[in-house]
């Protein structure tokens, strides 16, 4: 898919579902950044121009998955959450991202064993604020977060972020409070394992 293509489709999902005060605004700090551009990770999923909204695009539609699933097998354990939450959860969770990668250069050997300086990314992280937790500061510029959204976003790397690594069992509480940050945890895991491009 290419940007143009999930742009069109981030458009109406957030149009169709993200109502809140601010939204407006959330979105064209959006459309002044590279977000639609930028590449989701510098090596891993979605290491190309677009790949940001294309994984964005991707956990949404993950979360909509499970959240059905979830509905029928267990509807009491997500009667709470709102379609503009998923909305919201899914397509903004990584924000972080924004205006943090670079374009680089490396000289390697091409096929004739010639030097060529072929392009990378890098990272260039201009707010050092770690990754969820600078996710909800940005979106909470716009619009309110409720607690749970909140919660999701904040906790969405499981088991990677850095302050579970460092021994910080927060994650557990929050996944115990909160049914969407289990589910965007889950469907981030998801498109970033199973159906993007590594």
């Amino acid at each position: 898919m290419n940007v143009t293509e999930t742009k069109q489709r981030f458009n109406r999902i957030f149009d169709a579902y993200i109502k809140r005060e601010g939204s407006s605004a959330l979105y064209n700090w959006l459309e002044s950044t590279d977000f639609f551009t930028a590449p989701a990770s510098s090596r891993f999923h979605c290491a190309y121009a677009g790949g940001l909204c294309e994984h964005s695009l991707n956990v949404f539609n993950n979360l909509m998955l499970i959240y059905e699933m979830e509905k029928k097998a267990n509807p009491e354990a997500v009667a709470n959450i709102s379609m503009e939450s998923l909305a919201i959860v899914g397509l903004l969770h990584d924000v972080c991202k924004i205006d943090f990668y670079t374009i680089d250069y490396r000289n390697v050997k091409n096929k004739d064993g010639q030097w060529e300086k072929v392009p990378y990314y890098g990272i260039n992280e201009k707010l050092p604020m770690g990754h969820g937790e600078k996710s909800v500061y940005l979106i909470n510029k716009y619009i309110k977060l409720t607690d749970d959204e909140a919660l999701a976003i904040n906790w969405h790397m499981g088991g990677f972020d850095k302050r579970v690594i460092g021994g910080d069992n927060s994650i557990s509480n929050a996944f115990e409070k909160s049914a969407l940050s289990v589910l965007l945890q889950t469907a981030d895991f998801l498109a970033s394992y199973i159906n993007e491009k590594r």
